[in-house]
């Protein structure tokens, strides 16, 4: 028999351990396993040694960062894991191919795992149009409707072509969005938009869910617009901290499961109507949640080898950047980069969580990481394409400076067209 102390575990790599037992044998075996219930297995070998038979008891033994005091027999520690959130966008679930690609990657994860998927494809695009056409009274909203929901039939068979669950409730969901179309009187754009092209995400992650579970993964569904709240800024929605940590703290439970499935992109009020976050807003999601779960690091699956200081589709020689800072980071989304959602480094900054840019296309290759203590490299320009602005310009009549107090009258009646200045 033995008894054991657990003091704490300084970083994932190091962990400090008092183990109390009388006399070790001569020549004793010391090895100490890891739960890992929750992958189906019985254990895990973290490290073994043997033992000479001039240990003596109380001595202490370092190697691989533990520090140990003996014990005989077998030691059975509580699980440590990692903790990560992969971010998978439309571009890599806009297929079946993309679906198993998605699988296979969460599949080699060891630790626990949160994935925040998008709308498949240009699903969210198809979603506007339907709102545009039914807005306009236009009767042509069914057959755009009835397109999506052929395509995500189609993914859905390909993957389960012997039926599954998943597709009992696609159809659910699309009867619902029928009924709130054939019934529901229509409000104003921002409100409908967030009610209607939220649907979007809702599909994609049933599916994949469902994928996840029949290829051996223990995964549950999680519908995040019950969790993640928000107030009614309709397609911009601003997150309600205190409430959101509560939820998903007590509904993202790793004992019970070691794999979750999420929407990107939306939320919901706490009076259950649907918000967004703003386009592209999945990146953000998968931040808030790393902060609120403290999870070790943020995965965005893209298809791009990371970072690049360009966009390659009108600057072919574009280079990718393997490190850069959180301040870097910022500095590029909100100067208009479209890599990663201006609002995702926040979240991570305030808790140091690393952000991994990585392909889907080629998962092995590093990506680039977005960190604080991001090394000093070569200067590299980064080039940003804005398209569609409008430019602009304010001058007083009478040519005289322009003060501060202008300035801020000025932002005021932007902010209260919701208008934004970048």
């Amino acid at each position: 028999m033995f008894c054991q102390k657990y003091l704490q575990a300084e970083s994932i790599l190091t962990i400090r351990i008092i183990l109390l037992d009388e006399v070790f044998q001569p020549k004793g075996h010391l090895r100490i396993l890891i739960p890992g219930e929750n992958r189906g297995d019985c254990h895990k070998d973290l490290l073994s040694h043997s033992f000479s038979s001039d240990v003596k008891f109380g001595i202490k033994f370092s190697f691989f960062n533990f520090e140990l005091y003996y014990c005989s027999e077998v030691l059975i520690l509580p699980e440590i894991l990692k903790m990560k959130v992969y971010k998978f966008g439309g571009a890599s679930v806009k297929d079946s191919a993309g679906i198993r690609s998605l699988t296979k990657i969460a599949s080699k994860e060891d630790g626990n795992l949160v994935i925040v998927v998008s709308a498949f494809g240009k699903t969210t695009n198809a979603l506007e149009i339907v709102l545009k056409t039914w807005l306009a009274g236009d009767n042509k909203y069914k057959d755009h409707l009835e397109n999506i929901y052929s395509y995500h039939s189609s993914v859905n068979d390909e993957l389960f072509p012997s039926g599954n669950s998943a597709r009992s409730n696609i159809d659910l969901s699309f009867s619902r969005l029928k009924e709130y179309l054939l019934s529901k009187r229509k409000s104003d754009y921002d409100f409908e938009y967030d009610q209607i092209v939220s649907y979007g995400e809702v599909w994609s992650t049933i599916i994949v869910a469902e994928f996840l579970k029949k290829s051996g993964l223990n995964a549950e569904w999680i519908d995040i617009r019950e969790n993640l709240m928000t107030d009614d800024r309709y397609r911009d929605a601003e997150i309600l901290w205190n409430e959101s940590t509560n939820r998903i703290k007590n509904v993202f439970d790793f004992k019970r499961f070691p794999v979750y499935v999420t929407q990107g992109f939306i939320g919901g009020t706490i009076a259950g109507m649907t918000t967004t976050l703003g386009r592209e807003g999945s990146d953000y999601t998968a931040a808030i949640l790393a902060n609120i779960l403290d999870a070790d690091e943020v995965v965005v699956w893209k298809d791009v080898p990371g970072i690049l200081n360009a966009d390659p589709k009108w600057l072919p020689d574009a280079q990718k950047l393997d490190e850069i800072s959180y301040k870097e980071a910022v500095e590029m989304t909100f100067s208009g980069a479209k890599v990663i959602h201006p609002k995702t480094i926040k979240p991570l900054h305030n808790k140091s969580i690393p952000l991994h840019v990585r392909s889907f296309i080629v998962p092995d290759e590093e990506g680039t990481i977005v960190k604080a203590d991001a090394a000093l490299r070569k200067v590299l320009p980064v080039f940003i394409r804005k398209d569609d602005q409008i430019l602009i310009s304010l001058l007083p009549k009478d040519f005289s400076f322009v003060m501060g107090d202008n300035l801020s009258r000025i932002f005021h009646i932007f902010i209260l067209h919701g208008i934004k200045v970048n």
